[in-house]
Order: C-alpha cells, then sequence, then structure tokens
C-alpha cells in the first residue's frame, strides 16, 4: 500500500468517525435529525449514545496516524536531498481532515454538554 493511500484512508476514516459522533450527539437536539431520520431513526441514535466518547478517541487516533505517516521522515529521502513538495498535498489533506474533526466534535461535545445526549 502506497502512502498517499494510507494517509487518505487514515483522514477519512478519522472524518467519518467525527461525523458519526457528531450525528450521535446531535441526533435528539436538532429537529432536522428527527425530520430526517423520523422518529425511529432518532431513538436508535440516541440509543448509540454510549459510543460517542469510542468514536472520538478513534477519530483523534486515525488523525495521529495520518500525521505520522504525512510527516514521517522516508526512507529514500534520509539523506534530505529529496523535496518535501510531493508530501505537500497530502500534509494539507491531513490539516483539513483535523480542522473538520475538531469542528465536528465540537458540535458532537456541545450537544452533550448542554444535556441533550
Amino acid at each position: 500500500m502506497d502512502e498517499r493511500t494510507r494517509v487518505v484512508g487514515t483522514a477519512g476514516g478519522a472524518l467519518g468517525l467525527g461525523a458519526f459522533a457528531a450525528a450521535v450527539g446531535a441526533c435528539c437536539g436538532v429537529p432536522w435529525a428527527v425530520a430526517l431520520l423520523g422518529v425511529s431513526g432518532a431513538v436508535a441514535l440516541a440509543r448509540l449514545s454510549f459510543l460517542l466518547p469510542f468514536a472520538l478517541i478513534g477519530a483523534g487516533a486515525l488523525l495521529a496516524i495520518a500525521f505520522w505517516w504525512a510527516y514521517r521522515p522516508v526512507a529514500d529521502c534520509a539523506d534530505a536531498t529529496c523535496s518535501p513538495a510531493g508530501r505537500r498535498a497530502l500534509r494539507w489533506m491531513v490539516w483539513v481532515a483535523a480542522v473538520l474533526v475538531v469542528g465536528l466534535a465540537t458540535v458532537a461535545l456541545s450537544f452533550v454538554r448542554i444535556g441533550i445526549v
């Protein structure tokens, strides 16, 4: 598996877990969740609220792995003769994913804090 696939996969997994955490956190507090999912769907998401901390921990772990893969020294470039420009897009992708995951976690935790979940 090449480096790009690893970074994209872990960053995408972190985004998925962050989105899941935001959906679980906002399931009962936002009227659109009930309208979109129906009452039974909102209740099903509310029953999954115990998974919220695990989803956030998993998203953080996947982001840590993505950052490690994006910023680790490559074996081919151990003598510092190659340019980091080839990894610049991967690093941007990881930073964008990190900002989105932090935003999604903030949404999820804000609903928990006000006592909705």
